[in-house]
């Protein structure tokens, strides 16, 4: 599978038939004292902006595995809010808040009621190459401008000439907008545990990603991506000690840990090879 896939669709905003029991707010320190809502999406809509798309990455800190983006428009206005939609919004959060169970269950759900929603990713390669800062934007800007095609909006360009979307605006989680887009945008600290699309752009990038992970665990088992994500857990470090990278690493993230072997381990090389004597 080609690292640098990006994924779009668009989901019509439908009600869903079946009766969904309403879920309790998970529990954890830094869970916002009441429920998320739509009020920085609204807020825009009042002063006259027609779409609000939250934008969030996912993935930065890991030692493997691309970063990836995703990005929601969510319905605000009331004609298109259905009672499905009341009881998504009561329960999104960021999804480090939730439990891997909770998020994929919430990523489903916001895929139902999303009006349009994508998913990029970038490679280890081009972070090794560009840095994890510059991939971070980039991964966004590839998301958005995704959604942007898929809705029949310009996007030519990156966004730079884009001239149909005026009227949208684009809040992001983090300090710095996304360059050469020329959608309004603003960047918002903490905005994935305040703005309601952004927290929902945020459960879809880790799901996707996660089970791109797992996909990963069974190409390069010895790893064990399945359990910490590409993440620098105690165990993680100890086998790229010990075998050394995988494809997947990012080298530029490596470089403090000391490997035996600097060989980029093979797919499906469950043990390391045995050297002749």
């Amino acid at each position: 599978m080609n690292a640098d896939n990006e994924r779009c669709f668009i989901i019509p905003c439908l009600m869903n038939k079946r009766k969904g029991s309403e879920t309790r707010p998970p529990r954890g320190a830094f869970i916002v004292e009441h429920n998320m809502t739509a009020q920085y999406e609204n807020q825009k809509m009042r002063q006259g902006y027609t779409r609000v798309i939250g934008c969030d990455e996912v993935g930065r800190g890991s030692l493997a595995g691309p970063v990836v983006a995703g990005a929601v428009i969510l319905p605000t206005a009331a004609g298109e809010l259905k009672v499905k939609s009341y009881k998504v919004y009561k329960v999104i959060r960021d999804s480090k808040l939730l439990s891997p169970g909770k998020r994929e269950e919430l990523a489903l759900e916001i895929k139902k009621i999303a009006l349009a929603w994508s998913v990029a990713e970038v490679s280890s390669g081009i972070i090794d190459k560009i840095n994890i800062h510059n991939a971070s934007l980039l991964a966004m800007k590839r998301a958005v401008r995704n959604l942007c095609r898929q809705t029949g909006v310009n996007a030519a360009d990156g966004l730079a000439r884009a001239t149909d979307q005026s009227g949208w605006f684009l809040f992001l989680d983090g300090k710095f907008p996304i360059p050469e887009c020329h959608l309004e945008q603003e960047a918002v600290i903490g905005g994935d545990n305040k703005i309601l699309s952004v927290a929902a752009a945020s459960i879809i990038a880790k799901v996707y990603r996660d089970d791109l992970m797992r996909r990963y665990h069974k190409k390069y088992p010895i790893y064990n991506f399945a359990c910490h994500k590409g993440y620098a857990t105690f165990h993680h470090r100890q086998v790229v000690k010990r075998h050394g990278l995988s494809e997947i690493h990012r080298v530029s993230f490596c470089k403090n840990i000391k490997a035996r072997t600097n060989v980029k381990v093979a797919a499906h090389n469950r043990t390391p090879k045995k050297t002749a004597a």
